[in-house]
């Protein structure tokens, strides 16, 4: 499974009642209109210029600046009082909610009372903030905020009474919540819907494209994606947001190493989503420094769960994985499929039908889904819920509709191979093994067996000898012998059956592995006897006379005197 890369979710947001006497950006995601900014030398030319940073630094440096007296001193602790809420206002733009919210609740002050509460929403307490809202003023920020909250905490019916109000005022700022909400429940087309109508009005705000870049990409259309990127980036060059966007596409149209290009520039120097890059670096180079990033980020980054789960089932411990997802209540088709992954493999692990059964409902509720049937992860779920099923014709059908996406990956063709090896199609899934390089699979034991079985019934049964004797002898190996051995008796490649189950009865002397030992010999015998080209000893006669002699079973005695006697029939 890939790994997946997390595109920072941006909620409008109106102005903050700090920012209400200067003409400012709006609160983090309201897109502004663009202006040539001169070289900053006021508080309003660093904040127009999202130079947060800087502008925090302007405030401090004013904060050290005071007036003597009495009337100064009334005069200082209300500028005081200002340039502590610029500067709250500034460590929220910079990602800093805590200190931010710290800041707000020192200033005592009810009018901020939003601000509080917007802080509280992105550090994730929701319902602090709900109960922080019962007794302000019915303001439009207060009902966007309100609407996002009642999502949050699951309140369907106060969700449904504030989406009609949004839906009946006009504003930008409202229309652009609801994109926002469109988005986060999955629904991009409408969320697109919304954006293309603001922007037909509103060309110069320029974020607009960024939030239709993140609609494109959660679409998978890559390519769309970074045409209307590239809009917003020719003006703003230096956006985290939109640098890392940039890389998560390059990520999913090139490689980890090409995405990694984009953002290595502003991973390291403490800006704004500094989180974000740090978790998206360790998807970029396939997992490497998970569990030193992700486990701090749980909370943090929606998506870094979902990796580390991801990097535990790669790594084979599954109990690590399902321990992360067990508590997580899937919204989204990624989370669906990986739980259903994460169940799958445990119930392989346990033997646990339950889990098996939880996999098949997770995979189908994706695959049969109208937004997700037609898309590739939507036909990869349903052909592994059918796989789950055994219905593997069904199995070819989902993967025989995304092959041409897959013609490389190793992953693909070896579930691809199975299915074909349990249908019948032994040519096509011998060609599809062969074709893996990935060591770690080649080194399975399904991999051996599958193999094995697809040699033995393309008249190779040699090459199916080969792959045992490249083994390690332990208990997976006898079952890869067992299997040699039956499926070349079933195709009457007699010889290599004999040489099996004569290993067989070596490793294990019951009267099965004789059994089996004695028909193959036969078989052997009637192969020459008849001139058949299959089952044929490749030293004639003499090679089955020496297996037989190796037998501790009275019956092999019998048997050679037997071909002794009519030896020139065998030839």
């Amino acid at each position: 499974m890939r790994y997946l890369s997390y595109i920072l979710q941006i909620l409008s947001r109106g102005k903050t009642d700090s920012a209400s006497s200067r003409h400012v950006a709006s609160g983090g995601g309201m897109p502004q209109q663009q202006r040539k900014a001169p070289a900053p030398a006021t508080l309003e030319d660093f904040i127009i210029r999202r130079d947060y940073t800087g502008a925090r630094a302007f405030l401090e440096y004013a904060n050290d600046e005071h007036e003597e007296g009495e009337e100064a001193a009334k005069k200082n602790e209300q500028q005081q009082q200002q340039i502590d809420q610029w500067i709250a206002y500034c460590n929220f733009h910079l990602g800093d909610y805590q200190q931010a919210l710290n800041q707000y609740q020192a200033l005592k002050d009810p009018q901020l009372s939003l601000n509080v509460a917007v802080c509280m929403f992105y550090l994730g307490l929701y319902e602090e903030a709900q109960q922080l809202m019962e007794g302000t003023a019915n303001t439009p920020l207060k009902q966007r905020l309100l609407f996002h909250l009642a999502h949050k905490l699951g309140d369907d019916q106060q969700w449904a009474e504030l989406l009609d109000v949004l839906l009946s005022t006009p504003s930008v700022e409202q229309q652009l919540s609801l994109a926002s909400m469109h988005y986060m429940r999955a629904h991009y087309q409408e969320a697109i819907d919304v954006y293309k109508r603001v922007l037909v009005d509103n060309k110069d705000y320029l974020a607009i494209n960024v939030y239709l870049a993140l609609c494109f990409y959660k679409l998978d259309y890559y390519d769309m994606s970074q045409e209307v990127l590239d809009v917003y980036l020719s003006q703003h060059s230096d956006s985290t947001i939109a640098i890392n966007l940039k890389a998560c596409n390059r990520f999913r149209l090139f490689s980890g190493r090409v995405a990694e290009q984009e953002i290595k520039n502003i991973a390291d120097n403490g800006t704004f989503g500094a989180d974000l890059i740090r978790h998206n670096l360790v998807v970029f180079r396939n997992g490497e420094g998970a569990l030193r990033v992700l486990p701090g980020l749980l909370n943090i980054v929606p998506e870094a769960r979902l990796n580390l789960a991801i990097y535990y089932l790669k790594q084979g411990d599954v109990q690590e994985a399902h321990a992360l997802m067990k508590q997580l209540q899937p919204t989204s088709p990624h989370e669906y499929i990986l739980k259903g992954v994460v169940h799958a493999a445990l119930g392989q692990q346990l033997g646990s039908k339950e889990h098996i059964k939880t996999a098949q409902q997770n995979l189908h509720l994706v695959g049969s889904s109208a937004t997700e049937c037609d898309t590739i992860p939507g036909r990869q779920s349903m052909a592994s819920a059918f796989f789950l099923y055994e219905q593997f014709e069904e199995v070819l059908v989902y993967m025989n509709s995304i092959r041409s996406y897959f013609v490389n990956d190793d992953v693909f063709n070896y579930n691809f191979a199975q299915a074909k090896c349990a249908t019948g199609y032994f040519k096509e899934a011998e060609e599809l093994l062969i074709q893996i390089s990935d060591m770690d699979i080649k080194n399975q034991h399904t991999y051996c067996m599958i193999l094995s079985k697809c040699h033995i019934h393309c008249a190779q049964p040699e090459l199916a000898w080969n792959v045992f004797i490249t083994r390690d002898t332990n208990a997976e190996a006898f079952l890869l012998l067992q299997l040699i051995a039956n499926e070349c008796y079933r195709c009457e490649e007699f010889w290599v059956a004999a040489k099996a189950f004569d290993m067989l009865e070596k490793l294990d002397p019951s009267p099965e592995n004789w059994e089996g030992k004695r028909g193959a010999c036969a078989g052997v015998l009637y192969a020459m006897a008849t001139k058949s080209l299959r089952g044929r000893p490749p030293g004639g006669i003499s090679e089955v006379i020496g297996l037989l002699r190796e037998s501790s079973n009275s019956q092999a005695d019998s048997m050679i005197k037997t071909i002794r006697k009519h030896i020139g029939n065998f030839k």
